[in-house]
């Protein structure tokens, strides 16, 4: 279905020459041909910049180490979440603090699904991992108890709160959708970003942003690819073939996917090329293409979500059918947070796969208790896993899993 929908897609256009100055002229007479990597100029010098992705991509790997820590504060934990005075602030890297790029004001954030009521879950948790799950570090997990429960083989170790539920999970796997990929697909590389303003006629006259060497359209399109790229560093021009996986966020599951989950080989370089050939469409004034482009990347990444959280509600319902109780428990808190990310995919005509109240009904009724969840909440076949399925089929997307 990815490669169909892809072909119908780039061969249906009218298309231009360029080469990947701004300055070309659009003859409208020739073929425009992307380049091989995500490398643009203007003037001999880089057009492309996304140094504030890097930078809360960076920042949301402190925080989740911190989140995995017996000394972790609420007060430590929301200053790295959400800044001090409309800056950021609370990381032991310098560099990270101070400047006005704070995870927590992208999260759950887009004009298309942004919600007041699911950015307080992530600063809930926040409240609860502090208060709850740090006193109980050394107690042992029981029902209706925060503490810590460890695997048969006692190899590992997770810490819980009273309802049986790994914080750093939910909250992490929550954020792959919340922040990564709702600022990619419900942001970004939507109109709403891109041709805010008068930013389709700055860009049609090459009317650059401030003293940057790049238009207000061109940067918000690499702002997009920086929330899937921004910590490829050297490895950029090679991430179509083999993505580093670098980070905690969406990234390490879109590798996942692509080559080690083995559920789509080839997905990474789909994604990339759509986005060269977008970013190469804006350098063009090509707005039909680009906005194709970002369909296919919204369909792409998207997957990501659907089939990650199929996996772990799979291996959790694996995992305690074995015995293995506190793998189950790591399992589903996962699950929880890939199911969480539903609500911000995009299924290429700005509706989710699966929306908010369907998904927030089932976490905060089905799964509301982790200690007395049976299986079959996922498994009958009017279970989660077999809606999520159908949410995809339902939108022409077959995901590769069972």
């Amino acid at each position: 279905m990815k490669n169909i929908i892809y072909k119908s897609m780039f061969l249906s256009l009218a298309i231009f020459s360029f080469s990947c100055d701004s300055d070309n002229d659009n003859s409208n007479t020739n073929t425009i041909v992307a380049p091989d990597s995500y490398e643009f100029t203007r003037n001999g010098e880089s057009s492309v910049s996304f140094s504030g992705q890097t930078t809360r991509l960076m920042q949301a790997e402190e925080l989740y180490a911190e989140l995995n820590s017996s000394e972790a504060t609420e007060t430590g934990l929301d200053l790295m979440f959400n800044g001090d005075s409309n800056s950021s602030a609370g990381f032991s890297d310098a560099s990270l603090n101070g400047t006005s790029k704070i995870i927590g004001s992208k999260t759950a954030a887009s004009t298309l699904a942004g919600s007041a009521t699911t950015k307080a879950r992530f600063d809930n948790m926040i409240n609860d991992f502090a208060t709850n799950v740090v006193p109980n570090w050394g107690s042992d997990a029981g029902v209706g108890q925060a503490g810590a429960i460890s695997t048969p083989d006692g190899a590992k170790t997770y810490h819980l709160n009273a309802q049986g539920q790994e914080i750093d999970q939910l909250f992490f796997k929550g954020l792959i959708g919340a922040f990564t990929l709702d600022q990619i697909v419900n942001n970004y590389i939507h109109p709403n970003q891109l041709d805010s303003g008068t930013r389709i006629d700055d860009n049609d006259n090459d009317v650059l942003s401030g003293d940057n060497n790049y238009t207000d359209m061109e940067h918000k399109w690499d702002e997009g690819f920086g929330y899937l790229y921004g910590l490829e560093g050297d490895n950029l021009a090679s991430s179509g073939t083999t993505p580093s996986g670098g980070g905690s966020l969406l990234m390490k599951y879109f590798k996942k996917v692509n080559d080690e989950g083995g559920y789509e080989p080839g997905i990474a370089q789909t994604v990339y090329d759509a986005f060269v050939m977008g970013r190469t469409a804006i350098v063009n004034k090509d707005y039909a293409l680009r906005d194709q482009q970002a369909a296919i990347i919204k369909v792409e990444l998207s997957k990501v979500i659907g089939y990650y959280a199929i996996h772990y509600m799979n291996d959790f319902v694996s995992k305690l059918e074995a015995g293995n109780v506190a793998g189950a428990h790591h399992s589903i808190s996962e699950g929880w947070g890939f199911l969480l990310s539903l609500q911000f995919t995009n299924n290429g005509n700005d509706e989710p796969f699966m929306d908010k109240s369907t998904v927030e009904s089932f976490l905060d009724n089905e799964m509301s208790d982790f200690h007395s969840m049976g299986t079959e909440i996922f498994t009958a076949s009017d279970g989660m896993i077999a809606l999520v399925k159908q949410a995809f089929e339902a939108n022409g997307v077959t995901l590769n899993i069972d």
